[in-house]
C-alpha cells in the first residue's frame, strides 16, 4: 500500500517537474523565457524601423555589424598579464568613449554609426555593450542567408577606454593580425571564420572617393561570394588608385582590403578559407561560433543571460554555393590551398561591375 502511494507520488512529482516554465508575456502579445528580454522586442521594432529602414542589409546593417567587432575586439590577455589594463572587450566602451575610441586608426568612420546608436541604448535604458551586440545580430540577420546569432544580455554600462592599436588594421603584416588575433583568442582559422562578415561590407575612408564599395558583388546576401572573388588575381583599382591597406581587386567597383588579400593566400588560412566556397551552411555556422566567442569577451558568460529568441529568423540565402563572376573561370584563380583542389564553379552572367552600397 505504502509503495503504491510512494510510486504515485512520484509519477505526479515528474509530471510537474516535466510542465515548461511559463513564458513572460511582452509587447504586441509576444513571449520570451525570460522576463528580462522583453524589452528587446522594443528595442528591436525600433531600429529595424529607424535604424535599418524597415529591415534592410544596407548600409547601417553593415556597420552595425562592424561596430560589434570593433568594440568587443579591444580585449588582450596579454596587457593584463604584463600588470596593464587590457580592455573590457564588448563592453561598449567605444560608445561610452566614442571620441577617443573612434579617433582609433582602426575605427575611423565609426563616429557615424556610434552617433547613430547611441540615441536608441539612451531611449531603451539598456547598456552601449548590449545594444551594440543586440544591433549588430539583427543588422546581419537582415541580410539574405544570414545568421541568427546568440544574443546575451546583462553587460555592464560602466566601462573604461580601450588601450589604443588593440584593433588590427588592413595594411597590418599577416603574421601581426594572427598575433592582435590570437592574444584575445582567436587561431587563424576562427579569423577567416570571422571575415564571413565581409561578405555583407564595404569600404567608406580607405577610399573616400568611392565610399561604400563592397568587398563582393553581392553586398546583401550573406553568401560565399567574397572567398571566390578575394581569390580571383586583381587587375585594377576601383578608385583613385593604390591606398594604404587596398590590394588590386578583380572587378570594377568592388573594393580588395590588402588583409584579405594577404589572409586568404597565407598557409595557415587558406584551406580554411576554400572550404566555404561551395559550402555557404559551414560558413555560417562557423562564423556564429566565433561570433559567440567574440560577443563575450571580457565578460562574465555566467552572469548574461540569453536573450536569442528576440533575434529575427534571416531569410534564406539564394546560393548555397558561390559562382565565378561573367567573365571568370578557374583559370583567374590564384589557389593557395595545398591540400585540396580549388573545386568546380559555374561563370553565371551577371553585371561586369559592381555599384557601390547607398547611403541610407
Amino acid at each position: 500500500m505504502f509503495s503504491k502511494a510512494l510510486l504515485s507520488l512520484l509519477a505526479v512529482v515528474a509530471v510537474v517537474g516535466a510542465v515548461p516554465a511559463k513564458k513572460a508575456t511582452c509587447s504586441k502579445g509576444r513571449t520570451a523565457s525570460d522576463a528580462r528580454c522583453c524589452i528587446w522586442f522594443d528595442v528591436l521594432d525600433d531600429i529595424q524601423e529607424n535604424l535599418f529602414d524597415g529591415g534592410e542589409c544596407g548600409e547601417e546593417a553593415h556597420e552595425s555589424l562592424r561596430l560589434t567587432f570593433h568594440d568587443a575586439i579591444s580585449f588582450s590577455p596579454k596587457l593584463f598579464r604584463e600588470g596593464k589594463f587590457g580592455g573590457g572587450g564588448a563592453d561598449g566602451s567605444i560608445m561610452a568613449f566614442a571620441d577617443i575610441e573612434t579617433a582609433f586608426p582602426a575605427s575611423a568612420g565609426m563616429d557615424e554609426i556610434v552617433e547613430e546608436q547611441r540615441p536608441f541604448a539612451i531611449k531603451h535604458k539598456v547598456s552601449f555593450g548590449d545594444f551594440i551586440q543586440f544591433a549588430g545580430a539583427v543588422a546581419v540577420s537582415n541580410c539574405n542567408g544570414g545568421p541568427r546569432l546568440q544574443f546575451l544580455a546583462g553587460r555592464s554600462n560602466i566601462s573604461q577606454v580601450s588601450p589604443p592599436d588593440l584593433i588590427p588594421l588592413p595594411e597590418d603584416p599577416v603574421d601581426k593580425i594572427f598575433a592582435r588575433m590570437g592574444d584575445a583568442g582567436f587561431t587563424p582559422d576562427e579569423v577567416v571564420d570571422l571575415l564571413a562578415s565581409h561578405t555583407v561590407a564595404a569600404q567608406d575612408q580607405i577610399d573616400p572617393t568611392i565610399h561604400g564599395s563592397p568587398f563582393d558583388s553581392t553586398p546583401s546576401d550573406f553568401d560565399a561570394q567574397f572567398f571566390v572573388e578575394t581569390l580571383l588575381k586583381g587587375t585594377l583599382f576601383p578608385g583613385n588608385g593604390s591606398n594604404i591597406g587596398e590590394s588590386m581587386s578583380p572587378i570594377p567597383g568592388e573594393f580588395r582590403l590588402q588583409s584579405d588579400d594577404l589572409i586568404a593566400r597565407d598557409p595557415r588560412s587558406a584551406c580554411e578559407w576554400q572550404s566555404f566556397v561551395t559550402n555557404q551552411a559551414l560558413m555560417v555556422k562557423k562564423f556564429t561560433k566565433a561570433m559567440q566567442k567574440m560577443t563575450t569577451l571580457g565578460n562574465d558568460v555566467s552572469k548574461l543571460h540569453d536573450c536569442s529568441e528576440v533575434i529575427p529568423i534571416p531569410s534564406k540565402a539564394k546560393s548555397k554555393v558561390a559562382h565565378f563572376p561573367d567573365g571568370k573561370t578557374i583559370k583567374d584563380i590564384e589557389h593557395a590551398c595545398k591540400a585540396t583542389p580549388f573545386p568546380v564553379l559555374q561563370t553565371l552572367p551577371g553585371p561586369t561591375s559592381v555599384p557601390v552600397v547607398p547611403d541610407s
